[in-house]
């Protein structure tokens, strides 16, 4: 199959078309609704800033020399600043903060709690709190519990607001790579209508269209070349970094780059079908989903917020009761400070913002993973079972060796072999007469032809008889072959299936086919060995040639002769050994094993339903693609565990300090204000923990 075939696949529960479509759509509105999102988060925190830097001045004007005079404590300025300040401040709660209460509401109404619970609760009980002494504050037992904390709503409220805008433009960030595959697409195509060149929008490409590209030209959707020849770059899609040639019947990929020659195909893929929209796709859903471990997070979550509740009431009753003058100002501080502090900004954002990177990540690199579940299964496996053909091996059979015999040539014989199996519909003789085409050999035209089935051909050119087949085939029509039974099993041991030659009464020589193993399976396998994965081989061949193919590979283990209906069986078995199975497969076949795996890997130049049956997806058919996918799985997870890790610290130190309970060894308890500011470098950490990913490096562990 062909390198695009896979765009064919939609996504599970999708439906493909085929009509005229641009596939930047989607995607670049979601890109505006993030920078609108950043936008207006933005304007909130400099609104926010802009009433918060006077109100912390404002707010203790006793403190500054030339306040102190204008504002001293207790007089009646000072009082109606304070009241200009209390609107001010809920001007920036209505404005700036209100998606916190919102959020808070929504929670509410389904029982549940959240970081908007927190937040609203905290500047809403300092807002109130000041509020109240402001205007009612014989309520207090002194004139120093009746001060206002205004600038902690303010700039509490305005740098949470900071650290969501900086959230939602790492976001954007974590989506670079399917806004630059976006960017590939071309604006235009180059069609033949009514036997004339035209120059069309992308858009009006339909199936079927005679498409030209030029040397130097961006191919515009996905086909199959009819005519030319030429070398394209595909790196911008499957990652490999060398142009592959193209010619008649071969597929091009669209977005991908033309470099020397000129060549015309027939579209077959248009629109939302294209390769470059299902990458799209694809990442994007990724992207979306969500991991196992993140749907234990957000557990822990809904029971971290209530107790963070609790611990700020039980703080405030403690101290109110036992902590010094005055005991209800420092009572509320400290209930304040805690609701701040445990906002669980980083605990939410710790997941999501490592699994965004790593399929973005694995995207620029030709992998498509279709779910979070599959990216963080990956990181388990220890087994990855290889089916034999189209995935270890090219899939198609080839001439690999010609052994002549005394008085033959090499050539010769090939050309003997092409011209008595032209006629033949064997795969065996197809690939016979492709080798001698590669060779630039004319075979001669064979005058009569008769094959005998399981057996061979039996051809003349002119007067002259050719045979070629099995080696009784040859001493049934009264050649000795024995000369060459030698060379005959060597090549058998190598896997191979060695085809007899004969001229008139003569043997001539063999012609050896097989499916040739792809040119870098065996460094594949042994990076896959290294990474202390057990590789294992499944091929529906006999045992002698499933191990000669082993060990040319250095495959640990090997299936033979198994059934394509008990494929996924024998990985069930793998399973029940207790291991953790990843299949890679490219055939109908090997589908039903793929869904039976823990993780499927599709070759991308395989079948629709493998692809689909899959949960990873490699576009450029190399099995480096597998060992670059569990790499990328293994960052991905020690990042989320990492800034898991620093987010569980950060609230598992930072309660006790809210609490107070270092005040009475060291004197320190936390303001408000610092609890934001300390909750907002816990996010940023997480952000740019999660972006250290962008800067791995596969060469090591792929070459």
């Amino acid at each position: 199959m062909g390198a695009t075939d896979f765009a064919g696949a939609p996504p599970r529960g999708a439906t493909g078309s085929s009509s005229p479509a641009t596939l930047a759509q989607p995607t670049n509105s979601a890109a505006t609704d993030r920078q609108a999102e950043y936008r207006s988060l933005m304007r909130k925190w400099w609104f926010g800033a802009a009433v918060g830097a006077p109100t912390m001045v404002l707010s203790y004007p006793w403190l500054i020399p030339g306040l102190r005079d204008v504002f001293p404590r207790g007089s009646e300025q000072l009082w109606w600043l304070w009241v200009a300040m209390g609107i001010a401040s809920l001007a920036v709660i209505a404005y700036s903060g209100n998606q916190f209460f919102t959020g808070a509401w929504e929670a509410l109404r389904h029982r549940s709690a959240n970081m908007h619970t927190l937040i609203a609760i905290g500047t809403g009980t300092a807002w109130v709190y000041s509020t109240v002494a402001l205007l009612v504050p014989q309520l207090f037992p002194s004139a120093e519990m009746a001060d206002v904390y205004y600038d902690v709503t303010v700039v509490v409220t305005a740098l949470v607001v900071l650290g969501m805008a900086m959230e939602v433009k790492a976001r954007g960030r974590t989506s670079e790579a399917i806004e630059k595959l976006i960017g590939l697409q071309p604006r235009t195509a180059r069609v033949v209508r009514d036997g004339a060149e035209t120059e069309i929008p992308i858009e009006g490409v339909v199936v079927g269209d005679i498409v030209v590209v030029r040397p130097g030209a961006k191919i515009p959707v996905d086909g199959m070349v009819v005519l030319g020849a030429s070398a394209v770059d595909e790196s911008m899609i499957t990652g490999e970094s060398m142009p592959v040639a193209k010619g008649p019947d071969d597929e091009v990929i669209g977005a991908t780059m033309n470099t020397t020659g000129s060549l015309r195909f027939r579209a077959t893929k248009v629109g939302a079908d294209t390769a470059l929209a299902t990458i799209v796709r694809m990442v994007g859903d990724a992207q979306a989903s969500r991991v196992p471990i993140q749907r234990i997070v957000d557990v822990v979550s809904s029971y971290f917020t209530p107790a963070v509740v609790i611990l700020s009431i039980l703080g405030f009753v403690i101290w109110y009761d036992v902590g010094p003058a005055p005991a209800f100002t420092y009572a509320t501080i400290v209930a304040v400070t805690t609701l701040i502090i445990a906002c669980p900004c980083a605990l939410g954002m710790a997941t999501p913002m490592s699994l965004t990177t790593g399929v973005g990540l694995a995207a620029g690199h030709g992998i498509l993973i279709r779910s979070g579940d599959a990216l963080q299964a990956a990181k388990k496996i220890d087994t990855v079972v290889l089916d034999k053909t189209g995935t270890i091996t090219v899939g198609k059979p080839a001439v690999t060796d010609v052994v002549a015999a005394d008085g033959f040539e090499v050539d010769a014989i090939l050309a003997l072999a092409a011209a008595a199996e032209r006629d033949s519909e064997h795969p065996l003789a197809a690939a016979i007469v492709d080798g001698a085409a590669e060779r630039g050999l004319s075979p001669p035209e064979a005058s009569r032809f008769e094959a005998v089935p399981g057996h061979g051909i039996r051809a003349w050119l002119g007067e002259r008889r050719v045979l070629v087949g099995k080696r009784a085939f040859l001493e049934a029509g009264g050649v000795k072959a024995a000369v060459l039974e030698a060379e005959a099993a060597r090549l058998a041991d190598e896997g191979k299936t060695p085809v007899y030659v004969a001229l008139d009464d003569r043997v001539a020589g063999l012609v050896a086919i097989a499916d040739p193993v792809k040119d870098d399976s065996a460094a594949a396998i042994a990076a896959l060995r290294r990474l202390g994965l057990q590789v294992v081989m499944i091929t529906g061949d006999n045992r002698r040639t499933a191990d000669a193919i082993a060990r040319r590979v250095g495959v640990d283990r090997v299936l033979a002769e198994v059934l394509p209906q008990d494929k996924a069986h024998e990985v069930r078995t793998l399973q029940l050994e207790g291991r953790t199975v990843a299949m890679v497969g490219d055939g109908i076949n090997d589908a039903p094993a793929l869904a039976q795996a823990d993780v499927g890997f599709a070759i991308g130049t395989g079948t629709d339903v493998a692809i689909e049956a899959s949960d990873v997806t490699l576009i450029s058919g190399s099995l480096r693609g597998v060992v670059s996918a569990i790499a990328i799985s293994r960052a991905t997870m020690r990042n989320v565990h990492e800034n898991l890790f620093g987010a569980f610290v950060y609230n598992g130190l930072g309660l006790p300090v809210a609490l107070g309970v270092l005040y009475p060894f060291v004197g320190l308890l936390l303001s408000p204000i610092l609890a934001a500011l300390a909750m907002s470098f816990s996010s940023v950490t997480v952000i740019s923990n999660a972006n250290r990913l962008k800067r791995f490096r596969l060469k090591e562990v792929a070459s």
